[in-house]
């Protein structure tokens, strides 16, 4: 039986809070620095991060998924 969309946004969701939750986690420190250092950024940097990372997920899911 396949799983349906909400199941699989679910489970994507899910383990997303587990990688983001791994540098604090085994890293506090740096997850500090890191932190600090994205603070610095201006809005324009944090657009293109954020625009840089939903065009490589869309990608990697049409690579993978599609």
């Amino acid at each position: 039986m396949g799983a349906s969309a909400w199941d699989l946004l679910l489970a994507a969701g899910a383990l997303m809070l587990v990688l983001e939750g791994l540098l604090p986690f085994f890293s506090p420190a740096s997850w500090r620095r890191l932190f600090e250092q994205a603070m610095a950024l201006s809005d324009g940097q944090i657009r293109f991060l954020g625009l840089s990372s939903m065009l490589l997920g869309a990608l990697l899911m049409l690579l993978f998924w599609g």
